[in-house]
């Protein structure tokens, strides 16, 4: 790994330190935790192995991303558990799409990760989705977390920098293509989250435009 200079991150790479005030960290972090109530945090496993990732999660927004042994990775409209729809995605995190991202179309779905003290998240690339032209949106509250970036392949070189609170980071372009993941977290740094803890927000579109007049949007998570 090497240290995080902007000419060694891949094109379409960028990176908002600080863009949420703390009051809207705050604010944004009780919303979340709000909405595990109708749609708690689950262990979600690997196709095939069914082994359990190392994050907890769950989704706000009109489709979620969910995976296990049998069915895969996949976007659904209901918590693989509760069978409930998930919560609406929070109006900042529309305003921050529209605002950093300049997409024609909102996202459909928000993925929360949860991070404990042992938590990571191996490289991977984002590519469940229809609308591979849309960026990827992530924001970080709570703990700071170490995260890689590479290339396409799996091999490439990588580099590392830390994802503070409040941080916003898009992935567009060639970065949407690149593999990503996170190392570690500094557990307990900050009382954000009570008992300590990161919560990862990723925002993406899964349809394409072509077929957003297909379906119904609610909660204010569609165009």
């Amino acid at each position: 790994m090497t240290s995080a200079r902007a000419d060694r991150l891949p094109n379409g790479f960028r990176h908002w330190p600080g863009e949420l005030t703390v009051d809207e960290q705050a604010a944004l972090a009780r919303e979340v935790m709000a909405g595990w109530g109708s749609a708690p945090l689950y262990t979600p496993r690997l196709p095939r192995s069914g082994k359990p990732m190392r994050v907890r999660m769950t989704n706000f927004g009109l489709l979620g991303w969910v995976t296990d042994k049998t069915g895969g990775y996949r976007y659904q409209a209901c918590h693989p558990q509760t069978g409930a729809p998930w919560p609406a995605i929070p109006f900042l995190l529309l305003q921050l799409w529209d605002r950093l991202t300049g997409y024609p179309a909102r996202p459909e779905a928000c993925l929360v990760n949860w991070y404990g003290e042992n938590a990571r998240l191996g490289l991977h690339v984002d590519a469940d989705e229809e609308a591979l032209d849309a960026p990827v949106m992530s924001v970080s509250l709570g703990d700071p977390a170490l995260f890689r970036v590479g290339g396409p392949a799996r091999r490439d070189p990588t580099t590392s920098l830390w994802l503070e609170s409040g941080d916003v980071v898009v992935l567009s372009g060639r970065a949407r293509h690149c593999h990503h993941g996170v190392d570690r977290i500094r557990f307990g740094e900050t009382n954000l989250i009570g008992g300590g803890g990161r919560i990862n927000l990723t925002l993406r579109r899964v349809t394409e435009l072509a077929r957003r007049d297909c379906l119904t949007h609610a909660g204010g998570a569609g165009p």
